[in-house]
């Protein structure tokens, strides 16, 4: 691995409170680069845009909720093409690599990289590596033309193929180098985009004319400050047909229990909104939010009153909610993939034992449990109409950026306006469900669960207040 980034961030302060946090730009360390005319002036599709080029002063504000005495606050630079490029179209010699875990859009991205790069800018040299960052030292790349990429997006997965860990920055930079590639984009989670960042960290340490850009892939949305991330409108829609089959089951027979495990290591917005958009789920479990299963206002007190009730209830659980509950090993928590991410026990399969031996022993009710787990099937399709339109927005903004002589940044959507991105910002933590907003209640109201965490804390407090008087009427 390479080391740490160390560049300062590119601010920009304004009136009334203004901020923009800018992204790096090929002048900062390469001077007096010359510069062309965009190309995209003598585009027959741009010429009925009223303005070609996004002005240069253009931002978008991070938040969008202020009042009358609000600062300005901070912002991020708009993408979109601009007058002047810093690279001729004959002399780009593009690179495209994928990296981490599967998620629906990733052909469509490759697809709009190659279609945007050689329809608006004339760029006909453009690499696929294969297999992730180890792809670019073990020399394994295609040729990608328009051609080639044709109907690459109705597929599931990624052409190039994938892998997670074979980071080496110093080995990765010698073969951008050596080959002469000048535009790497790099598609992948919060893990492959901190490798992004010592790429183009190293990258300027050596002066090179390489604009490093990229474009953010996770399915459980978790990555910060961008809307959503590519693939995961797909998922949500995907983890319909495990639910509603898991819904099929439990009510067709008597005291019929679904259980459905879905995506979400560290943040639970498939499952949430999985769980919104269905309306048959009657508990979702989230990692953010603590769960209990015995006493007062517990998972299985729950379950017992929802079965009375209606006869059957569906239970959708991320696959990082309840870790803490699942092992009582400290070293299994520790153990990670080649990713860096924590491995993680099978919740879902766990919680279907504990209410099958929960219910098996109350002897009062005897259920049936049904456990589905889609998650490699929600991975592996393509993506719907939504997110196509979204990979090709941030595709091309993506080669807009490139093109203007932008780099070390992520081509992100910011309250529904394409920005650029710092690196330093997409890699500085993750996007989680805050659960005392109000998408969280909405849920809570939806499903009509108990929140487990105040459930807990009512319980705690009245044993402890019991406590108290016992110890009161001792003395």
């Amino acid at each position: 691995m390479g080391s740490s980034p160390n560049s300062k961030p590119k601010v920009v302060r304004g009136a009334a409170g203004y901020v923009l946090e800018d992204v790096p730009h090929l002048t900062d360390y390469i001077p007096e680069l010359p510069t062309y005319s965009n190309p995209l002036q003598d585009n027959p599709a741009y010429s009925v845009v009223k303005q070609y080029f996004v002005h240069i002063d253009d931002s978008v504000p991070q938040k969008i909720i202020a009042n009358k005495d609000s600062p300005r606050g901070t912002h991020f630079r708009r993408a979109g093409p601009r007058q002047r490029v810093y690279f001729e179209s004959d002399e780009v010699q593009a690179a495209i690599v994928t990296c981490g875990g599967l998620c629906p859009g990733l052909n469509t991205v490759i697809r709009e990289l190659v279609c945007g790069l050689y329809h608006m800018y004339g760029v006909k040299k453009v690499l696929g590596i294969s297999g992730g960052y180890k792809g670019f030292y073990a020399h394994n790349t295609i040729q990608l033309t328009p051609k080639t990429v044709n109907d690459i997006h109705k597929r599931g997965g990624t052409i190039l193929g994938s892998s997670r860990g074979g980071h080496d920055t110093i080995k990765i930079v010698d073969s951008i180098q050596d080959r002469g590639i000048n535009q790497v984009y790099i598609i992948g989670g919060d893990g492959t985009q901190r490798g992004a960042y010592r790429i183009f960290e190293e990258i300027r340490k050596r002066g090179l004319k390489v604009a490093v850009v990229g474009i953010p892939k996770t399915i459980d949305n978790d990555i910060p400050v961008i809307d959503k991330s590519f693939g995961f409108d797909t998922a949500v829609e995907e983890a319909q047909r495990a639910i509603n089959a898991a819904h099929v089951e439990a009510e067709s027979v008597e005291n019929g229990i679904g259980v459905v495990k879905l995506m979400g290591r560290y943040s639970g917005f498939i499952a949430m909104y999985a769980t919104l958009a269905n309306r048959d789920v009657d508990c979702c479990l989230i990692p953010e939010t603590p769960f209990f299963l015995e006493g007062p206002g517990g998972l299985y007190e729950f379950a017992e009153r929802r079965l009375k009730e209606n006869g059957h209830m569906v239970i959708v659980i991320a696959e990082g909610a309840g870790q803490e509950l699942v092992t009582e090993s400290m070293q299994a928590l520790q153990k990670q993939d080649a990713s860096g991410n924590k491995l993680l026990q099978d919740v879902g399969l766990w919680i279907s034992q504990k209410l099958k031996e929960y219910f098996a022993k109350q002897k009062t009710m005897s259920i049936t449990l049904k456990y589905i787990d889609p998650t490699y099937m929600i991975r592996a399709v393509p993506s719907n109409a939504s997110d196509n339109v979204y990979c090709t927005l941030l595709a091309q903004s993506a080669v807009h950026g490139a093109m203007a002589g932008y780099t070390g940044f992520t081509s992100g959507l910011v309250h529904g306006r394409q920005t650029y991105i710092p690196f330093n910002r997409i890699t500085e933590g993750q996007n989680t469900v805050v659960i005392t907003d109000r998408m969280w209640a909405r849920l809570l109201s939806s499903t009509n669960q108990p929140s487990f965490l105040i459930a807990k804390t009512a319980h705690e407090e009245k044993k402890k207040e019991e406590a108290e008087e016992m110890d009161s009427f001792n003395l």
